[in-house]
């Protein structure tokens, strides 16, 4: 029964990978107009995104798997545990408005039942980390040297600009870009819900990428309209050739990563392409304090509220120890606490401030 739910957990999770991360790809392609249909566009991210899941998932799959914890440790009630603390995690965000890292958050929750039983590779864990930081910063860089390139030839070549004939192949570029980008994301991310059960020796690893990456394919299909609209909307003023170079630049990234097993997360190194492309074409007022508190606070965020998640549900039900339980909710408390009563002083000095502003 157990393994039932921890299956029907994991493979509705990969649906939300589908329909988050994954339709995220064809945002540039979408937003641009390089390709009109929806449902078209949705299609196409879920064909590359299976493709990249059964062609080049397995490496990110045993990192998730037995790389952060000892397999020994993953029972069925683990991978439960690991699964739903996930989810949850990625649940609350979304009611929060907060977009958080599916590798991010998967690998935070192992990490929590690592710390539960005092059994952590610190060295690979300390790799991950490392590489969350060095390739969003990696993307930034390539982006903004490409961006500089497009910005001098689309002054010289006004038909690079997406005028005329050329639009055509400069849409179809960019389309193809989508396609590497949500196949980087199948690579990767399908992942983040086969790999505690396949750890655990529920699932064979063929088995599971097949699975997870039908599943990612159905939750784009089924429910990434949404996404791909919002995502369309808010990259619509890069040009076709600077969203070809974000696309390309995020894809291969992950891919590389991907080969090497390391979970990484796909949004961030878009999010810093675009950054990049934005800086070369309109300068450092680009880099916007919000922007940057943005991607620290998902970065920071994503791993340490699932991490907390997993280690709490592990102290209810599988090590019952109410003094580490008491210690969370207080911690909790307090945090939660804090960030209240610090808006409360913000709003009442920005009420003085309204007041006395008349006088």
């Amino acid at each position: 029964m157990l393994t039932y739910i921890a299956l029907i957990v994991a493979l509705f999770f990969a649906m939300n990978i589908g329909a988050s991360g994954t339709a995220a790809a064809m945002g540039a392609p979408y937003g641009a107009d390089a390709i009109k249909s929806k449902r078209l566009a949705l299609t196409l991210v879920a064909l590359s995104a299976f493709l990249g899941a059964v062609l080049g998932g397995g490496e990110v799959v045993k990192t998730i798997g037995e790389g952060i914890i000892p397999s020994d440790i993953l029972t069925v009630e683990i991978v439960i545990i690991i699964l739903v603390g996930a989810a949850f995690t990625l649940f609350l965000a979304n009611l929060m408005g907060i977009p958080l890292s599916t590798s991010e958050v998967t690998v935070g929750s192992i990490v929590g039942v690592g710390v539960a039983f005092q059994s952590l590779f610190t060295g690979k864990l300390i790799v991950i980390i490392s590489f969350w930081v060095i390739i969003p910063i990696v993307s930034f860089l390539i982006t903004y040297i490409l961006g500089v390139v497009i910005k001098k030839a689309e002054k010289k070549w006004s038909f690079l600009t997406g005028k005329g004939k050329w639009a055509k192949w400069l849409s179809i570029l960019l389309v193809i870009g989508g396609c590497l980008e949500a196949f980087s994301a199948g690579m990767n991310n399908v992942a983040n819900a086969i790999g505690p059960l396949v750890g655990a020796n529920m699932i064979s690893s063929s088995n599971g990428i097949l699975l997870g990456a039908l599943f990612t394919s159905i939750g784009a299909l089924a429910l990434g309209g949404k996404v791909l609209e919002t995502n369309g909307k808010k990259i619509t003023q890069l040009s076709l050739l600077q969203g070809s170079a974000v696309s390309f630049t995020g894809g291969t990234l992950v891919i590389i990563a991907s080969v090497f097993g390391l979970p990484i997360p796909l949004t961030q190194v878009t999010t810093s392409g675009i950054l990049g492309i934005g800086t070369a074409k309109d300068g450092i007022v680009t880099l916007q304090k919000s922007v940057i508190k943005r991607i620290i606070m998902v970065w920071l965020v994503s791993p340490v509220a699932s991490l907390v998640v997993s280690y709490l549900l592990i102290n209810l039900f599988i090590k019952v120890n109410g003094y580490n339980i008491l210690i969370i909710v207080c911690t909790l408390t307090f945090a939660l606490g804090t960030i209240k009563l610090s808006q409360i002083v913000r709003n009442e000095r920005r009420n003085l401030h309204d007041s006395g502003s008349g006088i």
